[in-house]
């Protein structure tokens, strides 16, 4: 190799190595913290999706093996499914054509609900958590209550311990359409003027920790008062309130704020003392008797925290030792009561009958 041949060689490996030195590959962005929610209205499924960096959306729907593709700017589509059944949809956040994150959400549409006299439209919640797996659950279909349930019947000790005004029965809770309907009315039995329905799964399904979601449209009125709540199974050997109490949702409806507010609060002996812990959740707009809400729990050893939407307002600290109560087995109790301590009497301003409806319970583990 002549002196000008070797200078251009070295010349062109020179060159090739400060290329290399000074390159620097493209950095991949993706899209953080995606959140979904749904809405379903009836057989129309609304999705809203956010993420920081996203710069458009895909949404998959899929149903019975086909697919349904809808492209998003602004991170919300819409889909109208034509069968009952679960189904689902993958959303995804994309910076770039090649650089996107995903999350799949399982639901259920049921399309029966319109003629049950419940709700239409609401929130619903998925059928899967990252970290926990589906141990139970009652979706309500079928005629009949299932063997999970058992019936709380007559006026309780004291008015059910609240001076409560309804006589509970085995007939004011019917099951169709997909929903649980347990209905408060105005008629005498066993020495009240008003009847309802009081399930509970004691003695035959019970749960330490977990998530809990339960569907619900709720009554209204002046003296009516939906409960969607838990107590402890040793309840016959210690009593209340040391076997503890966990109110997922409590509504007393009526004028005011009353009719769009819940309440999520826990109960326990504090030495031999009841003690209570709880907040409350007020809608912006309407009533809890407009649409379906899911009414949360997460609950597990150091604490509860209440949800109404999948959105926090409350959170309970379990882990000092007075609190022992809450890491036990609890059963669920669904019942809607008439007057009592809290809510007060009907009176002219409250229509009867009155019916709260449960799409679902699910337990996660």
């Amino acid at each position: 190799m002549n002196e000008k041949m070797l200078f251009l060689s070295l010349y062109l490996m020179f060159l090739m190595s400060c290329q290399k030195d000074n390159y620097k590959p493209r950095e991949v962005v993706l899209p953080t913290n995606l959140t979904v929610t749904l809405e379903i209205n009836t057989a129309t499924v609304n999705v809203t999706a956010h993420a920081d960096s996203a710069n458009f959306y895909i949404f998959t729907f899929y149903e019975n093996g086909d697919s349904t593709m809808v492209e998003s700017s602004n991170g919300m589509a819409t889909h109208t499914y034509s069968v009952s059944g679960q189904h689902s949809v993958k959303t995804r956040a994309y910076t770039s054509a090649e650089h996107f994150v995903s999350e799949l959400d399982v639901f259920e549409i049921n399309l029966n609900l319109g003629g049950t006299g419940a709700p239409t439209g609401g929130t619903t919640s998925p059928l899967s958590y990252n970290g926990y797996t589906l141990v139970w659950q009652d979706e309500f279909n079928g005629n009949a209550l299932s063997s999970d349930w058992v019936y709380d019947l007559g006026t309780g000790n004291g008015g059910w311990g609240n001076n409560e005004l309804q006589y509970y029965t085995n007939q004011n809770a019917t099951v169709s359409g997909g929903v649980l309907q347990i209905t408060a009315k105005q008629e005498a039995m066993g020495g009240q003027n008003y009847t309802s329905s009081r399930i509970k799964t004691q003695g035959k399904k019970s749960w330490k920790y977990g998530r809990i979601d339960i569907r619900a449209a709720l009554p209204k009125g002046q003296g009516i008062w939906p409960a969607l709540w838990m107590l402890g199974d040793n309840i016959t050997s210690t009593g209340w309130p040391a076997c503890g109490e966990i109110d997922i949702m409590e509504m007393i409806g009526g004028a005011g704020n009353n009719d769009r507010t819940v309440h999520g609060t826990a109960h326990w002996s504090d030495n031999g003392a009841h003690a209570q812990f709880g907040d409350s959740y007020t809608l912006n707009s309407g009533v809890f008797a407009d649409e379906f809400h899911v009414f949360s729990i997460v609950w597990n050893a150091n604490g509860i925290t209440w949800l109404l939407d999948n959105m926090v307002y409350n959170t309970l600290n379990t882990t000092p030792a007075q609190l022992a109560e809450f890491q036990e087995k609890f059963f669920f109790i669904f019942n809607v009561a008439v007057g009592g301590n809290w809510p007060g009497s009907p009176d002219a301003t409250t229509q009867l009958p009155q019916t709260m409806y449960v799409d679902y319970v699910r337990v996660f583990q």
